[in-house]
């Protein structure tokens, strides 16, 4: 459903929240090794998100990654997702097709529409602060 850079920019996200609860900036590097993405893909992720203002970037010798622990409760995985697929996840055709509207409905056109619907809902209403803390607290994990 998301695209591979969607997918790491998320993991990505919540790996930096978690870090960002400790008082930790982490790296390019340390970001790409936890969530298994190569260093130079990972680093055009980071930078979307950087230009979102989803993330924060620090440079120097003390910089990396990091988002000020209170707004984590206000980023929510809409953000991620637009910074990195934009927002054609709300509006395209379950089945990819160019065309697919009222008058020219794809086969899960009316299906795909409640689908598409539950997830804005979920990714609108699922902060960064939530999925951290619970990792944090060993409800669910990023890694295998």
């Amino acid at each position: 459903m998301f695209s591979k850079a969607c997918e790491y920019g998320i993991k990505a996200s919540i790996f930096i929240a978690i870090n960002s609860y400790e008082g930790k900036r982490v790296s390019p590097k340390e970001i790409a090794k936890e969530i298994n993405s190569p260093q130079a893909f990972t680093a055009k992720i980071l930078q979307a998100l950087v230009r979102h203002k989803v993330i924060n970037s620090v440079k120097g010798a003390y910089g990396g990654f990091e988002i000020n622990k209170n707004e984590l409760k206000y980023i929510n995985l809409s953000q991620i997702v637009k910074a990195i697929d934009g927002d054609n996840i709300y509006n395209g055709c379950g089945l990819g097709l160019d065309k697919c509207d009222e008058n020219h409905p794809c086969p899960v056109h009316e299906k795909f529409i409640t689908v598409r619907d539950e997830l804005k809902h979920m990714l609108e209403n699922t902060s960064l602060e939530e999925l951290a803390l619970d990792i944090k607290s060993g409800a669910s994990f990023l890694k295998a």
